[in-house]
């Protein structure tokens, strides 16, 4: 369950507050939206949703390294966005030649970029319309590709800038098109309903 902070003493962190928060409670998942409200999920996911990520990161993790592409973040790391927000995707990838371009400074705390991949898994305590919401937000703030993965509705909503919503079943074959070069997986291959 994501609920909000209200810290009544200030309006916002800054973005240099927000890290500390965030490294000095390393069990909370915490977001920011480009209105400075904070966002914590407060429980842990099911085991089911716990397994498909794992799954999915896992299908991201062995093209990265059989490609030398870039770089797999997991649920764990954040990115500070142009409009201000401070978001954490299930699944994010960033090109080898940006991720060289980061400072180590960046690479140990939130670095000031949209990645160029980000996967949104709903879990059982999501709302599609919700995560439908934060992947126009991830699109308009420079990701060049996200998917949308609806349990519910065991298809994939699939973003670009520019261009139409595309959504896949499951049963079709999913590919990176030119962001995740030569990348395919076919879900109902991989996730467990």
């Amino acid at each position: 369950m994501v609920i909000p902070l209200n810290l009544p003493a200030r309006d916002q962190f800054t973005d240099d507050e927000l890290v500390t928060f965030c490294l000095s409670n390393p069990d909370l998942q915490v977001e920011r939206d480009e209105n400075g409200q904070i966002f914590i999920n407060m429980s842990p996911t099911h085991l089911l949703t716990s397994s498909n990520n794992s799954e999915l990161n896992g299908e991201f993790v062995i093209w990265n390294r059989r490609t030398k592409a870039g770089k797999v973040i997991d649920s764990n790391g954040g990115f500070f966005l142009p409009d201000k927000s401070m978001r954490a995707p299930d699944v994010a990838w960033i090109r080898k030649e940006r991720w060289e371009q980061l400072s180590t400074a960046e690479k140990k705390s939130f670095p000031h970029m949209a990645p160029d991949f980000v996967l949104e898994l709903e879990s059982d305590t999501d709302n599609v319309e919700d995560l439908k919401q934060k992947m126009t937000k991830w699109i308009t703030n420079g990701v060049r590709l996200g998917w949308l993965i609806s349990m519910s509705e065991q298809q994939t909503y699939i973003y670009r800038p520019s261009q139409p919503v595309e959504t896949k079943a499951f049963s079709e074959a999913l590919d990176g098109g030119d962001v995740l070069i030569d990348f395919e997986v076919v879900l109902n291959n991989i996730l467990e309903i």
